[in-house]
């Protein structure tokens, strides 16, 4: 993978182009060689890895200010990593790196998580892909997690993880609301568990019609030692290495072996 000013780093997220985290992460890895912010021009949360197919999507630039020279998409997370590689972008990015989201992106939220799906996007076009999440919500210290997610990306490129079989690297890594110096410790995990979400919120609108709103995610299940949640728990930074193969192989064997092939 190239290094320095020839390294290309792709970044999105998806709490839109707006979110503090977004800057601090751009700023962070800034460095590292030439960035460019494709973001969607909404919060996106939950999205998960929608693409916008009912309708055409626009791409602006902001001129001035901080955020000067950052794209945003009236679309998801996924649309907006997933135009920049089928033509948008001149030069294919080197490196996909999502974030910094504003809370946690544990067990089963991945599969609900814009910020991870931004990259998962990046991997299906063969690109390595970094989710950064921070745990509590408010960016606290962001700018120290923003600070700890360059490290990360500097020891990615110097330590690269091996692919199998051509398949590019997908990293989630959740980091606690802590200082700089409280933010060394890094500790390799599985995904946990959550018990079922909390029920649905009902109210009424001023029409007097039922809505609902979708309840809080679930409280830890499975968060012993190994997992993120106790990574976490312990204060330090997750890196959980993932995978986007949704196939059970222990089963496969099981259902031939009970007769479900038949071709």
């Amino acid at each position: 993978m190239p290094t320095d000013t020839n390294l290309h780093i792709l970044v999105s997220n998806d709490d839109g182009y707006l979110a503090p985290g977004l800057l601090a992460l751009v700023n962070a890895l800034r460095p590292l060689g030439r960035i460019t912010v494709i973001a969607p021009e909404q919060n996106h949360s939950g999205a998960s890895n929608s693409l916008t197919l009912s309708r055409p999507l626009s791409i602006h630039r902001v001129a001035g200010g901080e955020r000067d020279g950052f794209l945003f998409i009236n679309g998801t997370p996924t649309d907006c990593v997933h135009i920049a590689m089928t033509g948008f972008l001149d030069q294919r990015p080197d490196l996909v790196v999502s974030g910094i989201n504003q809370g946690e992106n544990m067990g089963e939220d991945v599969l609900y998580s814009g910020t991870v799906a931004a990259a998962i996007e990046g991997v299906m076009f063969g690109v390595p892909g970094v989710a950064f999440s921070q745990i509590d919500r408010g960016w606290a210290r962001i700018d120290d997690a923003a600070a700890i997610a360059k490290d990360i990306v500097t020891h990615l490129l110097a330590n690269p993880i091996g692919s199998e079989k051509g398949i590019a690297t997908l990293l989630n890594v959740n980091l606690p609301n802590q200082s700089y110096a409280d933010l060394q410790r890094w500790r390799v995990t599985r995904l946990g568990n959550r018990h079922h979400s909390e029920p649905v919120v009902v109210q009424k609108n001023p029409r007097e019609e039922l809505i609902y709103w979708i309840g809080a995610a679930g409280v830890a299940k499975d968060a012993s030692a190994g997992t993120d949640f106790s990574a976490i728990a312990d204060g330090c930074v997750s890196l959980t290495p993932m995978q986007l193969d949704l196939t059970h192989h222990a089963r496969l064997a099981a259902m031939r072996a009970n007769g479900w092939d038949r071709g």
